[in-house]
């Protein structure tokens, strides 16, 4: 499992067949400033969403290199992964970290 930032990313065996591809590879985008969490590579790797907003990455090449302007990059291995972001918890509501 890697965390960047805000983000999880976990190994899975398979992408569901239920997803749809994205047509770009931004992992998360900050409401607040902007940033985002993207592969930097074009072409080497897929995004996908499920029911209920669930992300999902597939990385083709033998590897592809996660950036964000405030942390430092990260090098994901070739396969196919799930995405999430970082939850906070009030008593009032439990709500998405926002960047």
């Amino acid at each position: 499992m890697w965390r960047h930032g805000d983000v999880f990313i976990a190994v899975v065996k398979t992408i569901p067949s239920d997803v749809k591809p994205l047509p770009h590879c931004v992992l998360a985008e900050g409401e607040l400033t902007g940033h985002s969490h993207r592969i930097r590579e074009s072409g080497v790797a897929q995004m996908f969403e499920g029911p209920g907003g669930i992300r999902f990455l597939r990385i083709d090449a033998e590897t592809a290199t996660l950036i964000h302007q405030e942390h430092s990059a990260i090098s994901l291995p070739r396969g196919c992964y799930r995405v999430w972001i970082q939850r906070e918890y009030s008593p009032e509501e439990i709500r998405r970290v926002v960047d």
